[in-house]
């Protein structure tokens, strides 16, 4: 985390990062599948508790870059957080009703929607490795869920919350992309983290749901989900949206699939076939093509 000015040169090459947040994110689905609580509830953990660690380091740190703050970027920073917290309670409500494998495949499916977006909102033009390397990463998600997507109501429902949380992952990108060009990461990732709590915390209120009252089994879930999910992993990624595009980190977001597919043919016994072996070899070239496309140079202030 930093709470300096922007360095012209990354500390470190930025693929350690992707490869970093990859691994960390692949255990969110583990880790709300093991907790006893609501969809929202967990949702509210997750990032309330990782605001609670990160604040005291960012208003330590950043508290004159936070002052200087324009209303626009704030406001930005805020919708960030919104879409963040539309994303997790949407993605988490979903695997109540739908395998882990569908949910992260569904819900990763927004190197699409960032793709098709990225020129409007970010104003950066899409390279043409990076479409080859979005177009194989669906292909090798749809491969990853195909043999599990089940048929009934509630299947449907599971599928279409993982899509409601993969449009709101996307806009969470983007926005993330153009505010990382003006802001240290601690303090993009305390507004955004921040406020996505807010939200979700203030649902989890207003519905009655339970706040308190779990198992150890239930907080330790929250507490990895808050460290290793979101600190480590989410974290990982915004650092790198200044040094990669919003193509290039969204693509890379579909190495989660993989992570949590194994984990879940370990721990669940959700079925690991060579269908799925063969999706995640599409993602990783993906990931790779995409890379290639992208020098790890700063973004344009």
């Amino acid at each position: 985390m930093e709470g300096s000015p922007i360095r012209s040169r990354p500390p470190f090459n930025p693929l350690f990062a992707l490869t970093a947040g990859i691994l960390a994110i692949s255990t969110g689905a583990i880790f709300a599948r093991l907790a006893d609580a609501p969809a929202l509830v967990i949702a509210a953990y997750r990032v309330g508790l990782a605001t609670l660690l990160l604040a005291p380091v960012a208003l330590i740190g950043c508290r004159s870059e936070l002052r200087r703050l324009s209303l626009k970027d704030l406001r930005l920073a805020l919708l960030s957080g919104a879409f963040l917290a539309g994303h997790f309670a949407a993605w988490i409500s979903s695997l109540d009703y739908t395998s882990v494998a569908n949910s992260v495949v569904l819900v990763n499916t927004n190197p699409l929607w960032v793709g098709l977006l990225t020129p409007l909102v970010a104003k950066e033009p899409v390279r043409r490795k990076t479409v080859v390397g979005i177009g194989l990463s669906v292909a090798g998600g749809v491969l990853i869920g195909a043999g599990d997507f089940a048929a009934g109501g509630k299947a449907l429902l599971g599928d279409g919350l993982a899509l409601v949380g993969s449009l709101c992952a996307a806009a969470y990108i983007l926005l993330g992309r153009t505010l990382r060009q003006k802001l240290s990461l601690t303090a993009y990732i305390l507004l955004c983290y921040g406020s996505a709590a807010v939200v979700l915390w203030t649902v989890v209120l207003a519905a009655g749901l339970p706040a308190a009252g779990f198992s150890p089994g239930t907080w330790a879930a929250f507490w990895a989900m808050a460290v290793v999910a979101q600190l480590i992993g989410h974290t990982s990624f915004n650092w790198a949206l200044r040094w990669f595009s919003a193509g290039m980190i969204a693509v890379s977001l579909l190495g989660e699939p993989i992570g949590a597919t194994i984990l879940a043919y370990l721990l669940f016994d959700e079925g690991l076939t060579l269908p799925k072996a063969l999706g995640g070899l599409l993602i990783l070239a993906a990931i790779w093509i995409a890379s290639s496309a992208e020098r790890p140079e700063p973004v344009k202030r």
